[in-house]
């Protein structure tokens, strides 16, 4: 394994543009340390049974909650949420832990299968080592979302996580040490994302999830089939946001301010695309940019605060392109549309209205807290319009005729629709996407089930079967 990672990882916070911390990077060495104990953890870990696993996970729920405030000061200062929203997501991963601690045992029991044996099968092994990538954006709960059913399936865990919440990773290696679970049954990995492919090929590595860019899918994806490695990939999106003629536009514009702008926007399951039938395009824009003009921008650390600051610098140049482009296209600016003039990474709320297919706002991800508003001349459009993009996660559909919207939401494109709601991971139910944004999924018996051999079972002697006979 040839490595060329750097000595040093900096953390900046985003609401100061300041630095936070240095962390030293892993050697070759103390790589090789942590799959070696990974591999050996996986022995000692498939056998303790649901329930075992089930007290650590538990244990690590509890942990969570107790601790919630710490833990969401350390995202909000790394990558700039919210820290009511950042508690509210240590909840989250919580109750995911909790979920699958009841649930597994459930989701995994062999399965009768009748044929010609005198006894068969299915039954759900783990795999081994599970690899996860994961990114910046939320960076406890896209850990917990993975780690939770890998875990309690019998997998352990090692976890490369985004540079900018190095301290969030670590933090979450130290919850799983501190709650007792065995040495290496889930670790960290402080390396640059350059210095992936050699790990991904090593022959400890059984699988690997992603939940990132498509142009980091892309390249994980790339270097797992090489190796030959399972993979789940929760990529990116541009969901859209539907607006009929027949929608309370009171209730379809206070939901399309939360799902635009929670987290700055920067979510792949964010609604991105707006887009609104005409007879009700500028009423609903009108009440979609009186409610945003309420949103506070601040200090991640306020309480009162429901914008920060994007992550990083380079996100605010990319989403200020994106604007830029589409206003040049003849996109006009309902709301926003610059920085904000202070210290850190931010950017107003922003909606843009008029915005057309051949704009960077509609044809690509947008990343931050700007909305695109699009006009659609009927249904038919406004599923052509949803439904032309490289992008398939989640959409939004807003109707007051349900039965309609269950025939519509069978024409869109995408991993998931909410009808008269806000696109919303939930362990529940299943999570992932089509096209480019993905494949595979998450959460839910979907989920648990990815990492797993599905191993047949057939315990002879055969018994003899008749074929039926034509007459």
């Amino acid at each position: 394994m040839t490595l060329a990672t750097q000595d040093v990882i900096r953390t900046t916070n985003p609401a100061t543009g300041e630095s936070l911390h240095e962390h030293a990077a892993h050697s070759h060495e103390h790589i090789e340390q942590r799959l070696a104990k990974a591999a050996a953890a996986f022995g000692e870990w498939r056998d303790f049974g649901f329930e075992r696993r089930a007290v650590l996970m538990d244990r690590v729920a509890r942990h969570l909650r107790k601790f919630k405030i710490a833990f969401a000061t350390i995202a909000s200062k790394e990558m700039g949420k919210p820290i009511a929203e950042a508690v509210a997501e240590v909840e989250k991963c919580a109750w995911n832990c909790e979920y699958y601690a009841g649930h597994a045992a459930t989701y995994l029991a062999d399965e009768p299968e009748p044929s010609n044996a005198a006894k068969s099968y299915v039954t759900f092994r783990p795999l081994g080592v599970v690899l996860a990538i994961m990114p910046w954006n939320f960076p406890y709960w896209q850990v917990f979302r993975f780690a939770a059913p890998a875990l309690m399936a019998g997998n352990v865990a090692v976890l490369k996580h985004a540079a900018n919440v190095t301290g969030c990773s670590l933090e979450i290696e130290r919850i799983f040490e501190l709650c007792g679970a065995p040495d290496g049954v889930f670790a960290s990995l402080l390396v640059n994302s350059r210095d992936m492919e050699p790990i991904i090929g090593d022959p400890r590595i059984a699988a690997v999830s992603l939940t990132g860019s498509t142009a980091a899918g892309s390249s994980v994806a790339a270097s797992a089939g090489k190796a030959l490695k399972k993979t789940v990939l929760e990529l990116g999106g541009s969901d859209a946001f539907i607006v009929l003629g027949d929608a309370d536009l009171d209730a379809a514009a206070a939901m399309a301010v939360k799902a635009r702008f929670q987290n700055a926007g920067q979510s792949c399951i964010a609604a991105k695309r707006f887009i609104v039938e005409d007879g009700v395009h500028d009423d609903f824009l009108a009440r979609f940019v009186e409610k945003t003009k309420e949103l506070v921008v601040g200090d991640p650390l306020d309480q009162k605060t429901q914008i920060g600051p994007l992550a990083r610098e380079d996100l605010r140049e990319a989403l200020e392109r994106q604007i830029d482009e589409s206003r040049k296209g003849g996109a006009a600016v309902a709301l926003g549309g610059k920085r904000v003039e202070r210290p850190g990474f931010y950017y107003e709320p922003t909606i843009l209205s008029e915005v057309t297919p051949a704009m960077p706002m509609f044809r690509e991800e947008t990343f931050g807290p700007a909305a695109a508003v699009i006009r659609a001349r009927d249904v038919d459009h406004a599923i052509e319009l949803a439904n032309d993009s490289e992008f398939g996660l989640g959409g939004n559909l807003w109707t007051s005729d349900v039965a309609r919207a269950e025939k519509i939401a069978s024409r869109l494109e995408s991993g998931s629709v909410f009808i008269n709601g806000m696109t919303a991971s939930d362990p529940r139910l299943p999570f992932g996407g089509v096209k480019r944004s993905g494949f595979g999924r998450e959460l839910s018996d979907y989920g648990i089930k990815e990492f797993v051999n599905i191993q047949t079972v057939w315990i002879g002697p055969a018994k003899s079967e008749q074929t039926p006979q034509s007459e």
